[in-house]
């Protein structure tokens, strides 16, 4: 009897513990669960951002190749127009040309030879450019030269340079003759020794050698004005070129320009001394020169 009380006794005791365990065991599964659904719902949010990025990503380019088909209908249309404005045009030449019939044979003849022309003058102005840049060449290597034969000359006494495209070799009166006299100085010979072997390498150039004064009237028993002493000056040049250093007559011109082609005014006393002065010009051939300037043949 006392046993079976006992046992009674114990019982709610037993069930109490039982519950107990029963409780910790769903609350553990109910953790899980929650756990479980927490993550599900967090992948199915992640799903979501993901469907809609492509959604987005789907309906730009979707727009975009809207756009581009509308670009290409476009381009397609304006070719179509363009394309019937040429046949339009086409045919309106067709017409044209029906109406002209066929160029008859003078006709033809006649723009052959225009044509031709036209060949030989774009010819003629290049082979034209071709010679005026080897002048050009010519010019620039003479002046090389004289400067260089010429450099220990006083640079008031001589001067070299390029003038409306031929060169120019300016010598002082001073360095050249006595006040009045056309008979050339001493010191002068040796400068015109180097002018000769410079232009004497040059033979397929001309030389003209012209004497100026200043605008004082000179008149003595050999001399009747500044044109004559002009003159006798520059045939007094042309003279020794010849004769002491071969240069051949045939290339050479004397002339004399009196005070009619100054450098400076003559009313000072530093303006008549840069006008007196001797120019050896050195010029193409003249005949060259013609013939280059001249039209093509046959036209």
């Amino acid at each position: 009897m006392k046993k079976l009380l006992l046992v009674l006794a114990l019982m709610p005791f037993f069930f109490s513990c039982s519950s107990k365990k029963k409780m910790a065991d769903l609350q553990s599964r109910l953790t899980e669960l929650q756990t479980s659904s927490d993550q599900a719902l967090a992948k199915a949010k992640a799903n979501l951002v993901d469907c809609q990025s492509l959604t987005a990503s789907l309906q730009g380019e979707i727009k975009k190749r809207d756009l581009d088909l509308e670009a290409k209908n476009n381009q397609l249309k304006s070719i179509q127009e363009q394309l019937d404005y040429m046949k339009k045009t086409n045919t309106n030449l067709l017409d044209r040309l029906s109406d002209l019939s066929v160029i008859n044979k003078s006709g033809a003849e006649s723009i052959r030879k225009s044509l031709e022309a036209l060949n030989d003058q774009g010819k003629y102005i290049k082979d034209l450019n071709t010679s005026m840049q080897r002048k050009d060449s010519i010019n620039l290597s003479l002046v090389m030269n004289l400067k260089r034969s010429l450099a220990d000359i006083n640079d008031e006494d001589v001067t070299v340079e390029v003038k409306k495209g031929v060169v120019y070799i300016s010598i002082s009166d001073k360095l050249m003759f006595a006040s009045g006299s056309a008979i050339v100085n001493a010191k002068a010979e040796a400068v015109l020794a180097k002018v000769a072997k410079v232009v004497n390498d040059h033979k397929d150039l001309d030389i003209l050698v012209e004497g100026h004064t200043d605008a004082v009237p000179i008149s003595t028993d050999c001399i009747k004005d500044n044109w004559d002493l002009s003159a006798k000056r520059a045939t007094s040049v042309v003279r020794l070129l010849q004769t002491k250093f071969a240069v051949d007559p045939e290339r050479m011109t004397a002339g004399g320009r009196g005070e009619f082609e100054p450098q400076s005014a003559n009313s000072s006393r530093s303006g008549r001394k840069l006008n007196r002065r001797t120019e050896i010009i050195v010029t193409p051939k003249l005949d060259q020169f013609f013939n280059l300037l001249s039209a093509p043949s046959g036209k």
